[in-house]
């Protein structure tokens, strides 16, 4: 029998969400959000230790989703290891009894192009966005099978076949869009099954330690929108009828206007106009 999450009436209640990465960014705000929707959250992440070029590790992770009446297994590892990826489904569904959510958080980024990234971190982004996220699917599809409202969602972009984004970082484009396509697959493979699965992107830049360290700096912190705005539109996906739709990629933006939602100020970082905002990459 399936342990009742702490929040019992919320529209995720008694349901297992388990996601790659979560220890900090857009990962952890989606976590809180489901946590507090009544969803157990499980999250396999690498930061045990803190780190002080980044926020968060996976207890502090842990101890949030905790606080907002979530119940939680964190998993210290690294998604680009099988064996750590069929041991955290094996541990999920011996806690939990089952997975009916899986998040496909985890992504390495580094944006120079061919010529200029060592292969090491080519390897890197390719292990981690594409490989962990075919592993994440292989482990978990015997579960999500056996789930009444399976749900898979990707944090990667619609496939644009502009050149620019193979001009401008070839080797990142690929990794993000190879995450894409493997969950447009599952959408397609298991339609008839029942997985609904769908890509969520940002339309703006998010307020993350890797837009700051690694995209745009301090500045293109001042250009973004809080990791939150990302929250609410994935709990929006997560919860809507499956009949809605499977094989989609989405924008966070227009998921919450397509929900009603008119003011979307109150996602801005430490005061960033809407005029300011800058665009994500891929779009």
């Amino acid at each position: 029998m399936r342990e009742a999450s702490q929040t019992t009436d919320g529209p995720l209640a008694g349901r297992t969400l388990l996601m790659s990465g979560g220890s900090r960014g857009i990962g952890l705000a989606i976590a809180l959000r489901a946590a507090r929707d009544g969803a157990n959250i499980a999250f396999i992440a690498k930061t045990s230790d803190p780190d002080p070029r980044l926020p968060g590790t996976v207890h502090s992770a842990a101890a949030e989703i905790e606080a907002v009446g979530g119940q939680v297994l964190p998993i210290v590892g690294d998604v680009r290891d099988e064996q750590v990826i069929e041991g955290a489904v094996a541990a999920v569904v011996e806690q939990f009894g089952g997975i009916d959510i899986v998040v496909n958080n985890a992504s390495a980024i580094a944006l120079q192009g061919i010529g200029d990234l060592p292969i090491k971190r080519y390897d890197l982004m390719l292990d981690v966005n594409a490989r962990g996220t075919f592993a994440m699917l292989t482990a978990s599809i015997p579960h999500l099978l056996r789930s009444s409202d399976a749900r898979v969602l990707t944090l990667s972009p619609p496939l644009n076949p502009d050149p620019k984004w193979l001009a401008g970082h070839a080797p990142y484009t690929v990794s993000k869009y190879a995450m894409t396509m493997l969950t447009l697959g599952v959408a397609e493979q298991y339609r008839e099954h029942g997985i609904v699965a769908n890509c969520l992107w940002p339309a703006t830049l998010i307020a993350t330690a890797a837009v700051k360290n690694v995209v745009a700096g301090e500045e293109g912190m001042r250009a973004s929108r809080r990791p939150e705005i990302m929250a609410d539109a994935a709990g929006l996906l997560l919860t809507r009828p499956a009949s809605a739709g499977t094989g989609h990629c989405y924008l966070d933006e227009e998921v919450l206007r397509s929900s009603g939602v008119v003011d979307l100020s109150v996602y801005a970082h430490d005061g960033a106009s809407e005029h300011d905002l800058q665009p994500d990459l891929f779009l």
